[in-house]
């Protein structure tokens, strides 16, 4: 592998394959030109980004200490590990350039408050303890002691690039599910026990639910038996499940299939049962 274009002392661009990558290094860059090989051994990351991504992402970290850039890559790469889940190649640039922002503020002592971290923690648990190893790592590389409410932000283009989704639309997630708790709460008149595995399925139903809904996926499943069944013996949790259909509807703009409804009052039947031991 060669260089195509030496972008700072730590990242350097060259072809694999015919197709366009970044390179990031501790000095892979430094003292090179165009058409020298790159050193294996100080490659750390190797970027496969579209064309207009990789551009984009040339112009980031060309502005920023590659320290900045390795913590970004540590946070995806543990974010990865720890879900076991795809993650949109787009959080390589939205997550670092959030990254840098945040440790320059933080070193000025300017802090952002997010105004959705107690949900956050609540409903995004995987992803908020990522946020929260984020801070550590921030904190023992550069000595810059990054708020709580930097976790929450953190998890939020995780969770971001786990839905494919744009970032205003994932900030909006944790208050949709905050709401529809509520309606399940109010609707049913129960008290939720947040700690049940019956509360924790539910949360997770709830988030591939609204992720289907932002990629406008619709679950179908062709057993008109099941469906009639639950319709029929969990009358008041069917109509619950409804009225969540109804709002989620409206929030995220999609049409959801009666199966979706009917899973739905699944997990609620679960919950009201556990409710009553």
């Amino acid at each position: 592998m060669v260089i195509e274009k030496v972008i700072n002392n730590n990242v350097v661009s060259s072809f694999d394959n015919g197709s366009e990558v970044i390179v990031t290094g501790k000095g892979v860059g430094f003292g090179k030109k165009h058409g020298e090989v790159i050193d294996k051994e100080k490659i750390e990351k190797i970027f496969h980004l579209p064309a207009e991504n990789a551009s984009q992402y040339e112009k980031l970290v060309s502005k920023m200490p590659y320290e900045h850039v390795r913590l970004a890559n540590q946070i995806i790469h543990n974010a990865k590990l720890q879900l076991n889940r795809h993650l949109n190649r787009n959080v390589y640039i939205t997550l670092t350039d959030h990254l840098n922002f945040a440790i320059e503020r933080g070193k000025k002592g300017i802090v952002f408050q997010n105004e959705l971290l107690w949900e956050i923690s609540k409903f995004y648990k995987a992803e908020f303890d990522i946020g929260k190893q984020a801070v550590k790592l921030v904190k023992e590389a550069t000595g810059v002691a990054l708020p709580e409410d930097e976790a929450g932000f953190i998890a939020l283009h995780i969770v971001n690039a786990e839905t494919d989704g744009d970032m205003r639309t994932t900030s909006d997630l944790p208050a949709i599910i905050k709401d529809v708790v509520n309606i399940v709460t109010y609707t049913l008149g129960i008290n939720i026990d947040d700690d049940s595995i019956s509360y924790e399925r539910f949360i997770t139903h709830l988030k591939f639910l609204t992720q289907r809904a932002i990629a406008g996926k619709v679950y179908s499943e062709d057993d008109e038996l099941f469906l009639e069944g639950i319709q029929k013996h969990y009358k008041k949790e069917y109509g619950c499940a409804g009225k969540i259909i109804e709002y989620l509807s409206k929030k995220l703009n999609f049409t959801a299939s009666e199966e979706e409804k009917v899973y739905l009052t699944v997990h609620i039947a679960r919950i009201v049962k556990e409710s009553k031991t």
